[in-house]
């Protein structure tokens, strides 16, 4: 789908990665191992923006209540993770308004056939999400929280990819109409994390209703967990790990020795799905017990002057790029 990089010469800046989010609902275990930690990771370079794309969350979440607790709680969760807000861009999307004046100066040179190939917009339809101008403008806003930090790396998942090359034809088209702003964007696909299992069997997502959170009070987690779906095999029946959604989440938090030990069991018989969930319950809460303690005494001060500072740092470079884009296009 990409134009042709010839087309347009590259703009020369130094690195810079750029990672948002979607308050869409908790997150989830699967979020964690999916995105989470590799965005606490990339918060330890100075180069590093990550974002809470709340204007992207507009499209799902109409109740300002809702979506208002869980930019906040995405906040919260990320700060109690580990993400150093002191040295990378942790911000708000709406906190950077700029992100809005370069998505509507950008539709104006972005075809209509591009928006219209994308993937993503056909497959939320089809799922009975309302077809408004906001869901099928959503690759022009994300052009725009790319570019207007000039970033030049972009990790996402694989179903983000498209997205990234919508940017990047933008950026060409923009560069050729207008002159050379735009560094090109180059996706970083992220490992592929294998599909994380739901306490139902399925793919563990808000949308199912089927997910363990890692901030969750505990009586509710280990609940969940303790329902999680298994076969009906009794204990001393020799049982298969690698067919059991109980033990694809177990691997995910034990040491290799006690996931092979636990392994073993499976295959000699005598040991009951009642004891794997009770030890899965325990690794869980050992595995974010530092998260849990941190995210518990975090303020709404903490939170609010992290978010605060990181839009400033974003907001010092996005007016930059649009006195620069104002100006090539004649507003200025």
């Amino acid at each position: 789908m990409s134009a042709n990089p010839a087309a347009a010469k590259s703009v020369e800046v130094p690195m810079r990665v750029l990672s948002g989010v979607q308050p869409s609902g908790r997150p989830h275990i699967g979020n964690y191992f999916g995105a989470m930690r590799q965005n606490v990771e990339l918060s330890r370079s100075s180069d590093a923006f990550i974002f809470i794309a709340n204007y992207h969350a507009m499209t799902s979440i109409r109740d300002r209540k809702v979506l208002a607790e869980y930019t906040d709680g995405l906040a919260r969760d990320y700060l109690a993770l580990g993400l150093d807000a002191e040295r990378s861009a942790f911000y708000r999307q709406s906190d950077v308004p700029e992100v809005c004046e370069l998505a509507w100066i950008l539709t104006t040179v972005t075809p209509m056939g591009l928006l219209e190939r994308c993937v993503s917009y056909k497959d939320k339809v089809e799922k009975g999400i309302p077809a408004d101008h906001g869901l099928f403008a959503y690759p022009v806003l994300m052009a725009a929280d790319i570019l207007i930090v000039k970033s030049t790396t972009v990790p996402v998942g694989a179903d983000q990819k498209q997205h990234v090359e919508v940017a990047r034809d933008i950026a060409i088209k923009f560069n050729n109409t207008h002159g050379n702003i735009f560094p090109l964007p180059n996706e970083r696909i992220l490992p592929e994390v294998a599909a994380v299992p739901g306490v139902d069997g399925q793919k563990m997502s808000k949308s199912y209703g089927n997910t363990i959170e890692p901030f969750e009070d505990e009586k509710s987690l280990r609940k969940k967990v303790m329902a999680i779906k298994t076969d009906s095999k009794g204990v001393a029946e020799a049982k298969d790990p690698e067919t059991c959604n109980l033990f694809a989440l177990f691997k995910l938090f034990a040491a290799p020795q006690e996931r092979d030990s636990m392994a073993a069991r499976y295959r000699a018989g005598g040991l009951g799905y009642g004891d794997v969930k009770k030890r899965l319950a325990d690794l869980i809460l050992e595995h974010f017990a530092d998260a849990r303690k941190r995210r518990a005494a975090l303020t709404a001060d903490e939170v609010e002057t992290a978010l605060r500072n990181g839009a400033e740092k974003a907001r010092k470079v996005a007016r930059a790029t649009m006195q620069e884009v104002r100006r090539a296009v004649g507003l200025s």
